[in-house]
């Protein structure tokens, strides 16, 4: 029977996401969640000639889930383009000229709730658009607080409550699993729905990748014995359901065409946009203990490389840092002193850990072998440190720089810790034969971290070169980095 059409009542949305540029169009998805059965309007959009109707994707209680998937014509420079329903509600972004060079936000951590800094750097970030006027949001991981999620599920807590061998042997219910999602789903509607965050995720199309705080925080470090139980392997599929619907806007069964590896249930994208080349890794999907990719994911990443052989500039995103001081010994400390067992396994979840060392070798390897032969210059994007800085790493005639965001709504490492973080990003490390390691200090304070909240912009300027600049929370310094 067809569903009656009226104006939509909005729990959520609109939550616009890029699909990519072809040619002159530059392709979007805006995902509503509606309350009850009636379906919504087509969606209006500026310089689309017809009306954009809607795409039922699924339903949840009586909450429905609704996409309209529209091209917008590009022409020379910038455009407002305004987008929505007839008599109703209408937001507005701004697309690129066929000739305008990229300009980025990027965020992390910001899936926590009640700290009170939440409405302030979001407002921050959507104040500064209202200026800056940027073309695409980058998420780099933290979206939604996975641990509170399963604190959520009378059922999970039940479950780890029991002994080992209890916890290995217990099925993951149904029971189970629909407390899970509904925890999850009712939590991107609570977080994503205030006012500064909403109007942002509307105004400025998202690209965004998960890490382990959108699952369990530290995932990937879990004991084998937990991390392949029934139930923990059901966590994580509870994650991934509501993450593809939310962050990517998709059904994890029916991927956008952006999604490269998704057939595997990983959740990688790339992009085109002009001469700039974006790659988000997913090194969650398939992350255990003892490895990061899958030989799956190995065998297919000089692929997905040469797709941005032609690109003057490849950006990155790694969720953990790629460049990152060796923390070994700071990660021991941790292990030992009370309380900080979950920095302990953040820690331990680094690309650089001595767990992934192999791992880590051969993807500089492959970057730089690539960055070599092409001429494409690569820099990794990544949150998951607590804090924000660059390093880069010089030898064989390659450059690779790593820019940190920092927590957008997390809480930064603060008193020894962040000075043993500021100690350890002074050393000058050789990590490979013929390659060092440097994490330059910001002139400004002479600090090489910056352990605030914040948020991270980035351009390109006439001549190709990357502009960074931080956004620190109640701190006026221009910490900036030019690529």
């Amino acid at each position: 029977m067809a569903r009656r059409r009226a104006e939509p009542s909005i729990l959520l949305g609109p939550i616009l996401y890029f699909r990519g540029e072809q040619r002159d169009r530059w392709w979007l998805s805006a995902l509503f969640v509606l309350d009850g059965e009636v379906e919504p309007e087509d969606l209006r959009v500026d310089g689309v000639t017809l009306p954009v109707p809607p795409r039922h994707l699924t339903q949840w209680r009586r909450r429905h889930v609704w996409r309209f998937d529209f091209a917008v014509p590009r022409g020379m420079q910038d455009t407002d383009v305004t987008y929505g329903f007839p008599d109703g509600p209408s937001w507005s972004i701004v697309v690129p000229g066929r000739f305008s060079r990229p300009r980025l936000a990027f965020v992390c951590g910001g899936g926590t709730i009640g700290t009170g800094a939440e409405p302030g750097l979001w407002g921050d970030l959507l104040a500064r658009h209202a200026t800056d006027r940027h073309h695409l949001l980058l998420h780099g991981g933290g979206q939604i607080d996975g641990d509170a999620v399963m604190a959520e599920s009378p059922q999970f807590v039940a479950w780890r409550r029991q002994s080992g061998r209890a916890r290995a042997t217990q099925l993951f219910s149904p029971a189970m699993a629909e407390e899970l999602i509904d925890a999850g789903f009712e939590r991107y509607l609570r977080q994503w729905a205030q006012a500064d965050t909403a109007q942002t995720l509307a105004s400025i199309p998202s690209v965004m990748m998960w890490d382990d705080a959108d699952i369990a925080t530290g995932w990937g470090r879990l004991p084998e014995a937990e991390a392949a139980s029934k139930v923990m392997r059901g966590v994580l599929m509870a994650a991934r359901r509501n993450a593809s619907l939310f962050q990517m806007g998709a059904l994890a069964e029916s991927p956008p065409d952006c999604a490269w590896g998704a057939a595997r249930g990983t959740a990688s994208q790339g992009f085109h946009i002009g001469e700039t080349g974006l790659l988000t890794l997913d090194a969650r999907g398939e992350r255990t203990r003892s490895r990061i990719l899958s030989d799956a994911s190995w065998a297919q990443l000089p692929d997905w490389l040469d797709r941005f052989q032609d690109c003057r500039h490849l950006i990155l995103m790694t969720g953990t840092p790629l460049l990152f001081p060796a923390t070994a010994g700071l990660e021991r400390l941790a292990s030992w002193l009370p309380g900080m067992a979950g920095r302990a396994r953040s820690l331990g979840d680094q690309w650089r850990s001595r767990d992934h060392a192999a791992e880590w070798e051969r993807l500089i390897g492959t970057l730089t072998d690539f960055s070599r032969r092409t001429g494409c210059r690569v820099t990794a994007l990544s949150g998951g440190a607590g804090f924000a800085g660059r390093s880069v790493l010089r030898g064989g005639g390659v450059e690779l720089w790593q820019l940190l965001g920092p927590p957008l709504t997390a809480t930064p490492p603060a008193g020894w810790l962040a000075q043993a973080m500021e100690r350890l990003a002074a050393r000058r490390e050789q990590p490979l034969p013929g390659h060092g390691l440097d994490t330059p200090a910001f002139a400004e304070t002479g600090r090489r971290t910056i352990a605030k909240r914040g948020w991270t912009a980035l351009a390109f300027d006439g001549k190709g070169q990357l502009h960074a600049r931080w956004t620190a929370e109640k701190d006026e310094t221009r910490y900036a980095q030019a690529i």
